[in-house]
């Protein structure tokens, strides 16, 4: 068996965690600095919904392996930028 899609899948979930919850990080810092935060989150939100939605719906036309890889993919983008976070945060109080 190919498991050159599966894996293909699983690196481009991970790569959307990376986009969504690091695009949700940096939508935090500048919204909450923003005159207009509301026009930061709403558009943050439907441009991190769109780029997800769209891609899960194409690797949905792949099967039902590549969705689940990919949403393991996202899973473990989104644990690796709360640890990058937490330990960047951890880092900058010790200064």
């Amino acid at each position: 068996m190919n498991q050159g899609p599966l894996l293909a899948a699983l690196a481009v979930g991970m790569i959307l965690g990376l986009f969504a919850f690091g695009g949700l990080w940096w939508t935090l810092r500048r919204g909450l600095a923003s005159p207009n935060p509301a026009l930061w989150f709403g558009l943050s939100a439907l441009v991190r919904l769109a780029v997800v939605l769209t891609t899960f719906y194409y690797m949905a036309l792949a099967g039902l392996p590549q969705v689940g890889l990919g949403l393991l993919g996202l899973l473990v983008g989104r644990f690796a930028v709360t640890r990058l976070l937490r330990s960047t945060a951890g880092s900058r109080a010790c200064d």
